[in-house]
């Protein structure tokens, strides 16, 4: 989540919303966290999740998660999200498809993490590998600018120690 609204300003057409006849970009990350619930799922929102540090993030995300699975999450903070984050690594899942969360225009899927055989120097090492799986309204969004979001977050999240330092 850090990782995501630390990248996410850099990549206004992603941070957005596509009402039908207008796309409105923010500023801020307004950060949907998808949360499985007996209810169903629910997408509480971390508001100005760029500006929090991650002891904020982290004690926001769980407090709004524990509200949603308690059925008490309230209205307000089930809306105005500008960009979602959905996991399904954490059952196991390698890769999948997200689904889009009208109005927003991307919604970012975290895989689970896997060992991948890398050649380093003369030898095969087998190194961590997380999976992110990107869905985008390709009528606001094209390929590239979300391709080049994914390779930035990728980066951050390699050099995690970097963003949180930053």
């Amino acid at each position: 989540l850090l990782a995501v609204a630390r990248t996410l300003p850099q990549f206004a057409g992603l941070n957005a919303l596509f009402t039908g006849d207008a796309v409105h970009q923010y500023k801020h990350v307004h950060l949907g966290v998808a949360v499985d619930t007996a209810r169903g799922l629910m997408v509480p929102v971390v508001r100005n999740a760029d500006t929090l540090s991650l002891r904020q993030l982290s004690a926001e995300a769980k407090r709004l998660a524990a509200a949603s699975q308690a059925g008490k999450a309230l209205p307000d903070e089930l809306t105005g999200g500008t960009f979602t984050v959905t996991n399904l690594g954490a059952f196991g899942v390698e890769m999948f498809t997200p689904v889009l969360n009208p109005p927003q225009v991307a919604i970012l899927g975290v895989c689970s993490i896997v060992p991948k055989p890398v050649q380093v120097g003369g030898e095969v090492q087998f190194v961590p590998h997380i999976g992110l799986s990107l869905t985008i309204n390709h009528q606001v969004v094209d390929g590239a600018p979300a391709a080049r979001f994914l390779q930035a977050l990728g980066e951050a999240i390699a050099a995690i120690d970097l963003v949180l330092a930053g």
